[in-house]
């Protein structure tokens, strides 16, 4: 997700132009911001442009030439007096967890936990260190969603940041339209592969004709960090763990928007939360939502823990909307891990930990009502529901949460949680491709219950294998990464059990993920 390959867009000896970061390339999105959270920024975006500065980058993050210091110096005060405009959608929109509940009437109730009876060796304890010994079906669902996550990330990598008629070109000319597999340049006329180029860096790998495994993103190393997360400090876990572990353990250069910012501010010696909003205008993108998974996966049929978790991880990079989507996606996700509803009822569950009146419950269920518009099993007419979200909501950036959460939605409800329809409809909507794609993927792998019943050509080209940048996890395998998630899974059903997880782990194996579907 928001790769920007070799971060140097000058090329000119000596310079060197990251992405995300610089404060004359941050101006432009935060005047943005504030025009869609109703701040009156008109006078300094009015100074800003007086004194020469340019509107934010549209696709990329960096601006092609660095500002000159008096434009940079500027453009840091300017982002300081923005933070201080007071925003009319506050009261609607809060941060803080407490408020958050208030703010949604149907919040899930969460069953009282019985004693634990087993304590791990170094847990704070029992009840901030919970595990259960989860159901027999968890671990292969587990399984059909770490790999449901990978296909649907890697299926939408080549056509990342692409606009939505470059994704329809590519796949109209290769004979995959509407969307129904992984995207290919055997066959593609010449003049439509140079008028909408690949993502640079994905070519390489999330083809058909040369996927081999699943290659590295931040889409799956965000999981990965979430489960030595939980390993490492317990479910309750917090925002300064969070913190901490990635700095041990995440490089600078695999964040990106939001977690850039953040991490930049935590080296700065700025603490959380405040390392989510300080000069950082993309804290309501979609860079929490794609971290939700664990917190949803070790909490079945529990949403309400689930959006609590994922409310400590999101504030350390996002506010109001952006935690939204990491609790509403952590909500779903939790409540399709409890193998007791369908899709519909999954969403219902994420909408319930969403404020009522808040731009991301709006456009969740804007997704949803314009989805049942359209006949469902028809991927044809998906096209009409995905023209529709950008007419409505393509003014917001390609990484913001909100079009990208109400695709989510949308394609979530059209396919009816099939795997092959939600992840086909999803990339083909276009904006985050990749994330899009690796959420639905997990969301419906879980429904789907079994890496059995995902379809073959999803599942074979993994090989089983996921590299990472993250610890020394590179070349594991998704049947580990399920069996090391489902010891720290907690039951709603059963007894809280702490256990030590390191005692049950296995290395990757190198066979192919088990499937006997299409």
């Amino acid at each position: 997700m928001r790769r920007q390959p070799g971060e140097t867009p000058d090329q000119r000896p000596g310079a060197l132009r990251l992405t995300w970061v610089q404060p004359e390339d941050l101006i432009g999105h935060e005047l943005r911001q504030a025009a869609e959270d109703g701040r009156d920024a008109s006078a300094v975006e009015r100074r800003w442009r007086t004194a020469g500065g340019h509107p934010a980058p549209d696709r990329s993050g960096a601006s092609p030439r660095p500002a000159d210091p008096g434009l940079r110096a500027l453009a840091g005060r300017l982002l300081d007096e923005l933070a201080d405009l007071p925003s009319p959608s506050a009261d609607d929109e809060p941060t803080d967890l407490p408020a958050i509940r208030a703010a949604c009437p149907d919040w899930p109730s969460t069953p009282a936990p019985a004693p634990a009876s087993v304590t791990t060796a170094g847990a704070r304890s029992a009840s901030t260190h919970p595990t259960a010994a989860p159901p027999d079906s968890l671990r292969p669902r587990l399984e059909a969603a770490w790999l449901g996550r990978a296909a649907g990330c890697l299926l939408g990598k080549p056509v990342e940041k692409l606009p939505l008629a470059g994704i329809r070109a590519l796949a109209r000319g290769t004979g995959n339209w509407p969307l129904r597999t992984w995207f290919t340049e055997a066959g593609l006329d010449p003049a439509i592969a140079a008028r909408y180029s690949w993502n640079t860096h994905s070519r390489a790998t999330s083809l058909a004709e040369n996927i081999d495994g699943m290659p590295e993103d931040d889409d799956l190393d965000h999981p990965v960090l979430g489960l030595l997360l939980l390993q490492r400090h317990g479910h309750g876990f917090r925002t300064t763990d969070v913190a901490r572990l990635w700095l041990d353990e995440l490089p600078a250069g695999r964040t990106f928007t939001a977690e850039r910012v953040a991490y930049r501010n935590l080296l700065d010696g700025i603490e959380p939360p405040h390392t989510a909003s300080y000069r950082n205008p993309f804290r309501e993108w979609i860079g929490a939502l794609i971290r939700a998974d664990v917190f949803g996966w070790t909490r079945p049929g529990d949403p309400a823990a689930a959006a609590a978790a994922a409310w400590r991880d999101a504030t350390l990079t996002h506010t109001a909307n952006g935690v939204y989507g990491e609790m509403f996606a952590a909500a779903a996700i939790a409540e399709a891990a409890g193998g007791h509803t369908d899709v519909h009822g999954c969403l219902r569950a994420g909408l319930a930990v969403v404020p009522r009146q808040s731009r991301l419950a709006r456009a969740v269920r804007f997704g949803i009502e314009t989805a049942q518009d359209e006949p469902t099993g028809s991927d044809a007419g998906f096209a009409d529901v995905v023209d529709r979200l950008h007419r409505a909501l393509g003014h917001h950036h390609w990484v913001h949460v909100l079009p990208n959460a109400a695709l989510l939605a949308a394609a979530l409800t059209h396919a009816d949680g099939a795997f092959s329809g939600s992840v086909c409809r999803v990339v083909s909507g276009g904006w985050d491709t990749d994330s899009n794609g690796a959420t639905a993927g997990s969301i419906a792998g879980l429904l789907a219950g079994s890496p059995h019943a995902l379809p073959s050509r999803w599942t074979e080209p993994l090989h089983n294998r996921l590299t990472t940048t993250v610890s020394d996890l590179n070349g594991i395998g998704f049947d580990t990464l399920a069996t090391r998630t489902a010891a720290l899974a907690v039951s709603r059903t059963s007894g809280l059990r702490t256990t030590d997880s390191r005692t049950s782990d296995t290395r990757a194996t190198g066979r192919p993920p088990r499937d006997t579907g299409p």
